[in-house]
């Protein structure tokens, strides 16, 4: 599943912080507009419409910028493999799990998907070997995000184990998936995002006409149109293109990392949209995110032995 290593374990530069931090703030966002929409489209319905409309626009987009879709049967093949890894598994796996437990549960569970990174990329690469830096700071990192949330998100733990090892499940799906997409290294990450949503796309078409039967439910609303498009185009469409654009040059692990910004993301909306208050408990557990993202950069550390 590897591609030729370009460094051992190497650290982001700050454009590719950067990168990450946007990706996060992005998909922070999606939250939002998946409420919006569940409240009147069925959950296959609506991933259907997410990753259907965002492969129409890619697919605009990498014709007017020249580029074209590869059409050799193995290049399809691997996109398939990704748009299940990556969206039809773990997207599937999170909108059923988030019916039976809070999104902030969901949230502090799909944060261990750079655990799990760490451990695939370890076995299946040859270059993002398992480092003291980066456990330490996905431990750090994941502690931090369940301070943030605060423990009422474990409420029902117990009455609802199943719903949580799904959203396991996806964290372990994302993992495979950020190790999968080494693979497309030499593919303009532009075409991969629009091969990606396009092989969900036909993945999920069927699904969502046998389990949803969406053309007996009534019409959308604006909002719920809106909250389509919005997180069609924004949070997959260009998502994913910064998704692979990190994923070529930084690797699975530090690209998954993503996911312990994505509830700071979150929160950092709230407070500047929706008129909401930090709380100490949230300051304390992005700190231990920042620390341990820190720990895993392993920049820090190199002072310190100075």
């Amino acid at each position: 599943m590897s591609t030729e290593p370009a460094a051992i374990n190497r650290q982001m530069t700050p454009f590719e912080w950067g990168l990450v931090s946007l990706l996060a703030l992005i998909w922070g966002g999606a939250f939002f507009f998946t409420e919006v929409a569940l409240v009147e489209l069925q959950p296959f319905t609506f991933v259907l419409g997410r990753v259907g409309f965002a492969a129409i626009a890619l697919w605009c987009v990498v014709y007017l910028s020249g580029n074209r879709m590869p059409t050799s049967f193995s290049r399809w093949r691997a996109f398939f493999i990704m748009g299940g890894l990556n969206n039809l598994i773990p997207f599937s796996l999170i909108v059923w799990g988030q019916t039976e437990i809070s999104s902030a549960l969901a949230s502090i569970l799909n944060a261990t998907t750079p655990f799990f990174a760490v451990i695939i990329a370890h076995f299946l690469t040859t270059d993002e070997k398992m480092s003291k830096n980066r456990v330490l700071g996905i431990v750090v990192g994941v502690v931090g995000v369940a301070i943030m949330i605060g423990p009422s998100a474990i409420g029902g733990v117990d009455a609802t184990l199943l719903a949580q090892l799904a959203i396991l499940g996806a964290a372990i799906s994302y993992s495979f998936a950020g190790v999968f997409g080494r693979r497309f290294a030499d593919t303009p990450p532009l075409v991969t995002a629009a091969g990606q949503v396009t092989a969900s796309t036909v993945l999920l078409l069927p699904l969502a006409l046998i389990i949803d039967r969406p053309w007996e439910l009534p019409m959308p609303t604006l909002a719920t149109w809106g909250a389509v498009f919005g997180v069609a185009f924004v949070c997959t469409a260009l998502a994913y293109i910064i998704y692979f654009r990190i994923l070529r040059t930084a690797g699975a692990t530090n690209l998954m990392i993503v996911t312990l910004l994505i509830p700071v993301s979150a929160i950092w909306l709230g407070v500047a949209f929706l008129g909401e208050s930090l709380t100490t408990g949230q300051i304390a557990g992005m700190t231990l995110i920042g620390v341990g993202l820190l720990a895993i950069d392993g920049r820090i550390f190199g002072v310190l032995r100075r």
